[in-house]
Parts: C-alpha cells; structure tokens; sequence
C-alpha cells in the first residue's frame, strides 16, 4: 500500500521548487527553538551536570531534527551507512560535537534573525510540528511499536511543506489563505504552488536525501481500515496524520477543539490499532508535557508565561545592574579592604543581584580540615549557619567537584532523583527546601580557600543564568581571591622577618 514518490510534476510544481532551493540556499535554515539550542551549548560547555538526553533534545526541535537527520544521510558520512531514520542513529554517526556544532549555527542564524520581518506563522507551524511529535511519542509507546523514535520524526516532518513555504514563501502563504478563506488549504495550496503542502513537504525531504520510509511515512493519509496490503510506512503516515491534525485541532485549546480530536480519535483507531479510549489518553499525556514545554500555543497559556517571563527578564536587568556595581565598588576598594570586608561585600552583591532566598561564604579551616559557613543572609540563613560545616577531604559530590576543578556549577533542579547522589548529607539535612542553588569557588594559589553558596526556593521562577552573569560572578570571585591571595603574601613576608 506504500505510495511511491511522485516525480512527474507541472511546470508550476517545478518553478515552485526550483524557487524554494534558491531562497533555502540564499537565506540558509531555518532558526530553531531557543530552548534546545541552548541545552545543548550548556552541556557542551559543561554547564549543565544533570541527565542530559541529546535524542530528545533534538527531537523537541523540528528544525534541529531535520538538520540532523539531513547530515547523518549526506555523503560526508556514507562510510558509515546512510538511510539514518532516527535521532539516536544519527547520534551515534555524527558525534555530539558535531551536533553541538549545528546547534550553534542554528543559534547565529536566529540571532541575526531578530532584525528580519517577523517569522511568527512559520514559529507557529514549527511549534506545531514539535506538539503533533508529542502526541505520536505518546501514542507510539501506547502501541508499543518496534521503533517509536521513527515515529515520532515522521510525526514532525509530517507539516514540513508548511513549515517551508510559511518562512521561505510568506507571501505564497499569504495567498494560499486568501483561497482557503478560512477552510481547508488543500486545494488552494494545489492552485498556488502546482503541488499539495504534502508533496511539497515529501519533495524537500528527499532534495536533503532523507531515507525512504521517512518521507512514504509523510504522507497525507485518509482514517479508515486497514488494507489486506497495510505495512509498516502506512501506520507510520496514519500516525503522522492523525498527530498532525490532532496537535492543529489542540494548539487554540477550545472546545470545538476538543470535538475534533474526539472526532480524529475514532476515525483513525481501526487504522493505527488503537482504542479511541487509548488515543484520548495518550493525547491527554501529550497535552500535559505541551504545556510544560511550548512556548506561544494558546495550549500552553502563553499571555501567563511572557508576563512571567518579562517580569523575570526585568528583575534580571537590575540584578544585573547591581552585580556590576558590586565589582565597581570592589575594586574601588583594593587594597585597603581586607579578605573579610570583600568576602562580605561580594556575598551581598551576589545576594541582592541574584535574589537568592539564602546565601553562604564558607571559608576553609586548614588545621581543622573542615569547612563552615562564616556569613550568611537571607531567609532563616542565621539559624542555618551553626550546621553547615563539613570535612574537606574529597568526596564525590557537587561541592567537592566546584572546589577542585575551581569552576562555578550552577544545578537548576537539585530535585531530581538522579542527582541525588551529588548531593552530601550536611546539605540535604539543612537546604534541602532550595530548587537550585549555585556554588562559587574560591581557589588561592591553587588551593581551596572557600565558596560562596546561593539557592533559590520554589517560590522562585525558572532559574537560567546568562553567559553575562556567569561573567559577572567570575569577576566577583576574582576581586575576592586576588585580596586573598595578597593577605597571604603580607602574612608570608611577616612571619619571614
């Protein structure tokens, strides 16, 4: 039952396409989701120390998936076999250096993007694209199929041509909907482009050389019975279909919404062998994560989370403002301040900039061989301090690895039950209530001399540090060990004389 390719084309199908490559070689690709770029530049880096999962990181980005399977099937990499069809495939042939390689392109490419005519349709079919990949991993896994994680690509690549025409032919789309009239595009896209969006899609998948199945499971498929010729790129286009058509019914979260996924759940249960129970549920799974992770679906509430997140960015720029002023006024101080009066100058800052809940210095006791907290401020720090005291001799923990590799480690959920290991017992009994926390080492000619701790609690919103604040804490800890290091030096040339 599998449909081959088409390659006759009309003369306007062909001018279509032919245009399409140009603007894709002129404008280069498409920018892709924040988010899961920087997830995977922070792990590159060494920033992020939690379970990291490249496979679902670039499946959350349609963009990043198709870059990835596109050179995982390119001839630079034949010699390891080429019809990739999944993201852990590709994975394993290109490395995650070179994935973290694509992601930062696709990053400069959104960054210089900012200054070009606004791209929120083609932002909407993407995020599209990633809600119906949500609902085929979720229903893939109810099925139990040999290979969800194809599935779900086929699930994303299944809007492509729309994706393509809404950010490299805006004003084609412009025309495709004034046919439409608010209906279904179908046809209107045919007198338009001389081809379907689905054949536009499944044409610029094999342009990029994607395997077989891939692009016969793109397919446009109608909900019915199985046929006595029913294979396995079938399922996978009624998959993809019914994904597709469900995440657009989804994404304005209304109630004609909800009848029509109601409606899409019994057509397309004799095809993909589900229950229409089943594939509610499932879509209800779907719906849970798509408001955890998009961005600007009405699904996710989205008018909740730029205010949220303009409140955020605001409070950041005058946090920013004050760790700036701190480093002024640290340096304003030089040497007259001592190691104590910039200890306590730079926990205030980090304090008051950063808005932890608590902070600490800790300084360590040579002769003691230990290490407790000298200053804290913020909430219940004071009844806190008398307990935060712990052995320096080195143990497998998140506090040990800041101090002997003397770089900052930021933990954004010291919940999760897979750190659970990198956290000591003098913490868990003490700051446990924090959900993340950051730990700055203080190293004085090579040595551990102390660290600066801040957590924040749950009341708290989403905590990602900027690369200028990283910056900003490095100077600070700087001013702090240099005045160290120099009282050092003075005690050193007394004990001499």
């Amino acid at each position: 039952m599998t449909t081959p390719i088409t390659t006759a084309r009309s003369a306007k199908a062909q001018a279509t396409l032919a245009l399409l490559w140009e603007r894709i070689r002129r404008q280069g690709d498409m920018p892709g989701f924040t988010k899961a770029i920087n997830a995977i530049l922070a792990s590159m880096r060494g920033e992020d120390e939690r379970d990291f999962s490249m496979t679902q990181t670039v499946l959350s980005d349609p963009v990043l998936t198709q870059k990835v399977l596109r050179l995982a099937n390119s001839s630079m990499y034949a010699a390891f076999g080429q019809h990739v069809n999944t993201i852990s495939r590709a994975v394993l042939v290109l490395g995650t250096e070179s994935i973290g390689h694509l992601a930062l392109g696709l990053k400069l490419i959104e960054e210089l993007g900012r200054s070009t005519p606004d791209t929120e349709i083609a932002h909407i079919e993407m995020e599209k694209a990633v809600l119906a990949g949500m609902v085929a991993q979720q229903l893939a896994a109810g099925a139990q199929v040999r290979n969800p994680e194809e599935a779900v690509v086929c699930s994303i690549l299944h809007s492509l041509g729309r994706m393509m025409i809404t950010f490299y032919m805006p004003e084609r789309w412009a025309l495709i909907q004034a046919g439409a009239a608010g209906g279904d595009d179908t046809a209107a896209a045919h007198d338009v482009l001389g081809l379907h969006l689905e054949e536009l899609g499944r044409a610029t998948a094999a342009h990029w050389g994607l395997p077989g199945n891939l692009v016969a499971g793109m397919r446009r498929v109608e909900p019915g019975e199985r046929g006595e010729r029913f294979e396995h790129d079938d399922w996978l286009a009624a998959l993809g279909t019914m994904s597709t058509r469900a995440a657009d019914a989804m994404w304005a979260d209304d109630a004609a919404g909800a009848d029509k996924v109601a409606e899409l759940a019994e057509q397309f249960a004799p095809m993909l062998g589900i229950s229409p129970a089943g594939i509610l549920a499932s879509i209800d799974r779907a719906r849970i994560e798509a408001v955890a992770d998009l961005s600007i679906a009405p699904l996710a509430r989205p008018a909740e989370k730029q205010a949220r997140l303009a409140a955020a960015t605001r409070d950041r720029i005058a946090g920013n403002q004050i760790l700036m002023g701190g480093v002024a006024d640290m340096r304003d101080a030089g040497p007259d301040a001592s190691a104590g009066q910039m200890m306590s100058l730079a926990l205030e800052t980090m304090h008051e900039g950063l808005s932890f809940t608590r902070s600490f210095a800790f300084l360590r006791n040579r002769r003691e061989g230990r290490y407790a907290a000298r200053l804290a401020l913020g909430e219940n720090a004071k009844a806190l301090q008398p307990d935060l005291t712990f052995d320096d001799t080195f143990e497998a923990n998140v506090f040990h690895a800041a101090l002997a590799s003397d770089r900052v480690i930021f933990i954004e959920n010291a919940h999760d039950a897979k750190f659970a290991a990198k956290l000591p017992d003098w913490w868990k009994d003490t700051l446990s209530e924090a959900r993340c926390f950051i730990v700055i080492p203080l190293c004085a000619h090579g040595q551990p001399a102390g660290f600066i701790y801040g957590d924040w609690d749950g009341t708290y919103p989403q905590v990602i540090l900027s690369q200028t604040e990283f910056g900003l804490l490095n100077e600070l800890r700087t001013l702090v060990v240099r005045t160290v290091e120099r009282r050092h030096q003075i005690d050193a040339s007394a004990t001499r004389v």
